[in-house]
């Protein structure tokens, strides 16, 4: 008997789209760690702005003397992924006063746009594992972070955790010769770091600098891959990977308080106290000179998430 060309059409195309209409509606797998729960996270799934009830956003000029305009524009969610795009475009600044003493308000104008999104208020934990997937841009002046701060003492009281930083500094700084340094002014290195507020009331850092060509000698194409930042924060330690890679273990005791009145920021039972975390692109300042032809620049980031020892959660 002939098969009916309508219903033997209908039928192939059914057994087409169908794996792809299930893979569409499947939920993203998100791994599980024994004695870990994850209570936290953000799979950036839905296309837009940023989840307001996950995130805030910095304005302004910020810290560190940076070049950048934050703004919440500059930051999008496009196809599962969080997209941080610092732009070079003229943006005036209505603090300005040109007579003031803060840099914040001397500045008539900024030449670059960012973003840097927080956690702050919205979430913020103490002890457990953080992981984030992302994909930095290592252009000269570019400056992609992955970092938390504490909620409550002010820093550096509160302490601070450098998850991931990416900038350039002096070969000198290095221990690199200038002869040995093929005559860069400026060489790009890994960071992974936790500050805390030391004895005469300053920061006081652990910081563990790794030279950019210690990935990219094992992988020339290091930078065009997505890459996994991790904290693992005890109690005892935080130890800080990269793709699963130790950079950086940072006894916690060290940050023990030496002022009157001040917590240890990484072990406390401080009321109430946690970090929150921050994704943020700077450029300039310690990013270094800025090359104005890699613009835009592009930072990704795939997912954040927050697990703790299941004890804990319960």
């Amino acid at each position: 008997m002939k098969t009916p060309l309508l219903p033997s059409l209908c039928a192939t195309l059914v057994a087409a789209l169908f794996p792809l209409f299930c893979c569409a509606q499947q939920p993203t797998r998100i791994p599980r760690y024994d004695g870990m729960t994850l209570v936290w996270h953000d799979e950036f799934d839905r296309d837009g702005a940023p989840d307001s009830a996950r995130w805030i956003f910095e304005h302004g000029f910020v810290r560190n003397h940076e070049l950048q305009w934050y703004q919440p524009q500059n930051a999008r969610v496009l196809g599962g992924v969080l997209q941080i795009t610092g732009r070079r475009e003229r943006v005036p600044n209505p603090r300005y006063q040109p007579d003031s003493r803060d840099w914040r308000r001397q500045r008539e104008f900024a030449d670059y746009t960012s973003a840097c999104l927080e956690s702050r208020g919205r979430f913020d934990f103490l002890y457990g594992r953080l992981e984030v997937r992302a994909r930095i841009p290592v252009a000269p002046g570019s400056w992609p972070a992955i970092w938390t701060l504490g909620n409550q003492g002010g820093w550096p009281a509160g302490g601070e955790v450098d998850v991931m930083e990416f900038y350039r500094v002096p070969p000198a700084s290095m221990g690199i010769h200038h002869d040995q340094a093929s005559n860069q002014r400026t060489l790009p290195i890994i960071l992974a770091n936790a500050c805390w507020q030391g004895a005469d009331g300053r920061d006081a850092w652990d910081t563990q600098r790794v030279p950019f060509t210690h990935f990219t000698d094992r992988d020339p194409q290091w930078a065009s891959q997505f890459h996994t930042w991790r904290m693992d924060w005890t109690p005892q330690y935080i130890s800080l990977y990269l793709d699963d890679e130790l950079l950086n273990e940072i006894p916690t005791p060290q940050a023990a308080p030496q002022r009157p009145g001040n917590f240890n920021p990484f072990c406390t039972d401080r009321p109430g106290f946690g970090h929150f975390i921050l994704l943020n692109l700077a450029i300039g300042s310690s990013g270094g000179d800025v090359d104005d032809t890699a613009f835009p620049l592009l930072y990704e980031i795939d997912y954040v998430r927050v697990y703790q020892p299941t004890s804990t959660t319960n």
